[in-house]
């Protein structure tokens, strides 16, 4: 099938069909919510001591399958994925996530779930291509009890033919652009008039990033943005060698930058090969424009010095 609205009504008929289900690896435990908050570079009390709680954010984490692949996948959404993929749909890409918390998580807790296909879109047209988001439900208990839901969409589509190769279009816009809502508007703000803009708790002085509605400290949802100096260094990196992506040109680094006021972002690193970035790493911050007019802020890291 070459159009994937011939499929549509066929597609349908998986709403509502189950999705998959199964157990947590892991009960809930006391390391992954540490390493989590580590990560997340997050230190409310509540997720530390003697008696935690798991961060609401982790309910996907306890039912993740990991390395070794998927265990609870249904045959129905098996087959829903290779009709998509029978239309020319081949390609994927995740979009977005709704969770909903019904009660803390504690370490001990038996992680449980089902989950079900909850939608399947109309055909759709994005700059990537054209195809259908597709949406699963997963509802996940505790010790036999509701804890939550979890829905996650992704978009199967056919490679619009500018990207069916990886290269970027000469005369568009092909890099994604930020989504810009009302809590990160300042941030973006900010960046047009080419300063990093963070936001600083007025209740405890913490300083955070990515910007959020409140703070993760004290809870106070009254915040000053104030402007950081643009110095840092590497905390870590990752290479991206695949999957190739529109407007992006692998293999290229992709930093987790410590700013001079202790708070990290993530970013690209220009100024050297992607071999050559190190973490601990001086960088400094720069502003690049990219296609379409979007000024982004990146790090430029010391060029390479030559041996004489």
């Amino acid at each position: 099938m070459d159009d994937p609205e011939d499929v549509y009504p066929l597609l349908k008929t998986y709403e509502g069909r189950p999705a998959g289900s199964g157990r947590g690896k892991d009960p809930v435990n006391a390391p992954m919510i540490r390493h989590w908050c580590e990560a997340m570079g997050d230190a409310n009390p509540a997720y530390a001591g003697a008696d935690p709680v798991a961060p609401p954010t982790m309910l996907q984490a306890w039912i993740m399958d990991g390395l070794s692949g998927p265990t609870g996948r249904t045959a129905a959404y098996g087959e829903l994925l290779a009709l998509l993929d029978s239309a020319g749909c081949t390609a994927v890409v995740a979009t977005d996530c709704e969770q909903e918390y019904l009660r803390p998580l504690r370490p001990g807790n038996v992680i449980t779930f089902d989950s079900v296909i909850e939608s399947v879109s109309p055909r759709k047209t994005t700059r990537l291509g054209t195809g259908h988001f597709v949406t699963t439900r997963t509802d996940i208990r505790a010790d036999g009890e509701p804890a939550g839901t979890h829905r996650f969409r992704i978009l199967k589509y056919a490679p619009a033919k500018a990207f069916a190769k990886g290269v970027r279009e000469e005369s568009g816009a092909a890099r994604p652009r930020p989504v810009v809502n009302r809590d990160n508007a300042g941030f973006w703000e900010g960046v047009a008039e080419r300063r990093l803009l963070i936001q600083r708790c007025d209740a405890c002085a913490a300083l955070r990033f990515p910007w959020l509605p409140g703070c993760g400290g004290c809870g106070s949802p009254e915040w000053t943005a104030v402007e950081a100096s643009g110095a840092g260094t590497v905390f870590s990196y990752v290479v991206v060698h695949h999957p190739p992506f529109p407007a992006f040109d692998p293999p290229y680094a992709v930093a987790l930058i410590e700013l001079a006021e202790g708070i990290r972002m993530i970013s690209n690193i220009s100024g050297v090969p992607h071999d050559r970035v190190r973490i601990g790493m001086p960088v400094e911050l720069e502003f690049v424009r990219v296609d379409g007019g979007q000024l982004l802020p990146v790090f430029r890291a010391p060029a390479p010095q030559v041996a004489r």
